[in-house]
């Protein structure tokens, strides 16, 4: 990282002076002398064919690497359109509190078990798209479009800073699209994902304004729109700013990197007076170092721990081999080694949000990516979107078959009365690759039948979303049920069942006993419904046990 390489930004330009020209003789070509007759002619003539085929060639390379990258942001957005619903962890729950936050109390149901308080924070990207999208497209629909609407963006941005950077799409760029579909969008952080994407684009604008005077006026703004989507996108949008500044110092005594990204640094402001800040910072319980081990490997983790793992060696040794024959453009290199240091050394925990040193290590792979500036042939490029079409591939397919076993699993709501208490208890193997699509799968209960459920994101103080009980805990994660293989799950300890009028379990181990009572109304093979004694029906008060 200590040399900075400059990038390579030959274009058309290039070939248009030729190594043969002479200005002793241009143009002295004696009039009764035939062309070919005359070798400085027939050479001249050679050297402008070869200029003039050398030109073609590179800018059809240029513009069908450009049409290569349209064409892979549109097949980012696959996994969203041939699944019913997105098969991400926390989606159910976000969509849950979507529900509640564009109710307005007008659902009986949703008001008695829910509150709303709605904070300028940062962390609030979803959340400000649903409120136009909802009344155009219905709840359900609106939260597809946003997350079949974040890969395509992401992948645009990626092509943005590419072209701001070097008027071309590079080997680099291509294989930065196999960190789009990283595994804080496969959990579910919309917000984020949404930042990083914006952020991105800020960064190509802040390349193509550099030399206009006014480029602080569009940058303001902008930074608060990165923010509002979510803080930690933010602070990666710092970062890749002050990296490429910092590329362009004139020594290790330059100061001005550290002031010329002044116009991003207004969203503190909101912060320091309290606007939704949350400020629990913490690196986890135990074994701080083994986790930090895991988040580095597991940088790309999907849903095959092999291929993923093989994946990111692939992304890796092309990163490192950029480096070693010094094709790594210190632009955007710096920036991805500051967020490798702070993968490291950022807590788990900031904000009240969970993974927050997690987010980066994919962010580090896909920056660094950008950071690749290696002229390569066309099967070079072929096999860095072969990269991207293959996990694509694998994450539609995992997507279609979990999203046919969400649909029988969603058949249970058709037993549950509109305004039922739902207590759901979800089994999760303590050790597995794979990111579960079923943890918070329990809130299309909120979603379906205003339902007062257990898997919702409703800590106070961390959350816009609150439950009004506050006697008992009746929200996540008190859903999960954590099990080992030799463990066996008793439905009759599981507390949320005792306020509740129905149980939902879902989970592949089937458990050993229900509580007492209870009688299974739906069953599908890795999931059953339960009416539990003294159910009431709120809707329906005079058919309620």
């Amino acid at each position: 990282m200590s040399v900075q390489v400059m990038p390579f930004n030959c274009g058309p330009s290039c070939f248009n002076e030729s190594p043969f020209a002479d200005s002793g003789t241009s143009g002295k070509i004696q009039s009764h002398m035939h062309a070919s007759a005359h070798p400085d002619t027939v050479e001249g003539e050679a050297a402008r064919v070869s200029e003039t085929s050398v030109s073609e060639g590179y800018l059809r390379t240029r513009h069908e690497a450009l049409w290569m990258g349209i064409v892979l942001s549109l097949l980012a957005m696959l996994p969203a359109i041939v699944a019913w619903a997105p098969q991400m962890t926390d989606y159910p729950s976000h969509l849950a509190g979507f529900k509640v936050m564009l109710d307005h109390g007008h659902d009986p149901f949703l008001t008695r078990y829910f509150l709303f308080k709605w904070e300028w924070t940062g962390n609030l990207g979803a959340e400000l798209l649903m409120v136009p999208l909802t009344p155009l497209l219905g709840l359900e629909a609106a939260g597809r479009f946003i997350v079949a609407a974040i890969p395509f963006l992401t992948g645009m941005a990626i092509m943005a800073v590419e072209w701001s950077l070097r008027k071309r799409i590079g080997v680099g760029a291509i294989l930065a699209f196999a960190m789009i579909w990283s595994p804080s969008f496969l959990m579910g952080f919309l917000n984020y994902s949404l930042s990083i994407a914006f952020a991105l684009f800020v960064l190509a604008a802040w390349v193509r304004l550099e030399n206009w005077r006014w480029r602080w006026a569009v940058m303001i703004p902008a930074s608060f729109v990165v923010w509002l989507c979510h803080v930690s996108g933010w602070g990666v949008m710092g970062v890749l700013i002050f990296g490429y500044e910092w590329s362009k110092r004139s020594g290790w005594r330059d100061w001005r990197p550290f002031v010329k990204p002044w116009p991003l640094i207004f969203p503190i402001l909101p912060m320091l007076l309290g606007m939704g800040a949350n400020s629990k910072v913490s690196y986890g319980r135990w074994g701080v170092l083994e986790y930090k081990w895991q988040i580095l490997y597991r940088a790309m983790r999907s849903y095959d721990m092999t291929f993923d793992i093989a994946s990111l060696c692939v992304v890796v040794a092309v990163i490192a081999a950029a480096l070693v024959i010094r094709r790594f453009d210190g632009r955007v290199g710096w920036a991805a080694l500051i967020l490798l240091i702070l993968t490291l050394v950022v807590p788990r925990q900031i904000f009240g949000g969970d993974y927050a040193d997690y987010r980066l290590s994919t962010a580090a792979l896909l920056v660094a990516c950008l950071a690749i500036d290696w002229p390569v042939p066309r099967w070079g490029l072929a096999l860095a979107g072969l990269l991207f079409s293959a996990r694509i591939a694998v994450t539609t397919v995992v997507w279609y078959e979990d999203a046919q076993t969400a649909r029988h699993l969603i058949g249970a709501m058709d037993h549950v009365p509109e305004g039922a208490r739902v207590a759901t208890a979800i089994a999760i193997p303590r050790r597995q690759w794979f990111f579960g699509p079923f943890e918070h799968f329990g809130s299309y209960a909120v979603v379906r039948r205003s339902s007062m459920e257990n898997s919702n994101f409703a800590l106070p103080d961390v959350h816009m979303l609150a439950m009004r009980e506050t006697r008992y805990r009746f929200n996540d994660p008190t859903q999960r049920i954590l099990y080992s293989d030799s463990q066996r799950i008793d439905l009759r300890k599981f507390k949320p069942a005792r306020h509740a009028d129905y149980l939902w379990y879902i989970g592949t181990k089937a458990p050993v006993a229900i509580p007492d009572g209870a009688r299974i109304v739906y069953a599908t093979p890795n999931s059953f419904l339960a009416r539990l004694p003294d159910a009431v029906d709120l809707a329906n008060p005079g058919d309620g046990s």
